[in-house]
């Protein structure tokens, strides 16, 4: 499964020191939450991604934990002041322990 999962992430390349950026991410991921049953009635076990840790520099900008109410391919966007060129590491976790990575670059002048 971890194949067909791909994070995207959308950062813009430049910005102004001080510069409020948007950030716009999104996993493709199942999102199975637990209470659907398959064709023989069985619960499907819950398998979700639950957390979206995102750093600039080394400095955590967003620690978001996700419940089950989530959609399938969940996307978050969110805001960051920029003062310095640096990079975004992105990091989301699922269920089984799972990591997804991703980083992106920007250049303040």
């Amino acid at each position: 499964m971890s194949d067909d999962i791909k994070p995207r992430i959308r950062v813009p390349a430049t910005a102004k020191k001080g510069e409020l950026v948007e950030i716009k991410t999104l996993i493709t991921h199942p999102m199975e939450s637990g209470q659907r049953r398959d064709s023989e009635g069985k619960l499907v076990p819950r398998l979700i991604v639950n957390r979206l840790d995102v750093t600039y520099n080394g400095k955590p900008v967003l620690a978001a934990t996700l419940e089950p109410a989530i959609s399938a391919n969940p996307y978050m966007a969110f805001f960051v002041r920029v003062e310095e060129s640096g990079t975004l590491n992105f990091t989301w976790t699922d269920d089984n322990k799972q990591t997804w990575t991703a980083e992106a670059k920007i250049q303040v002048s």
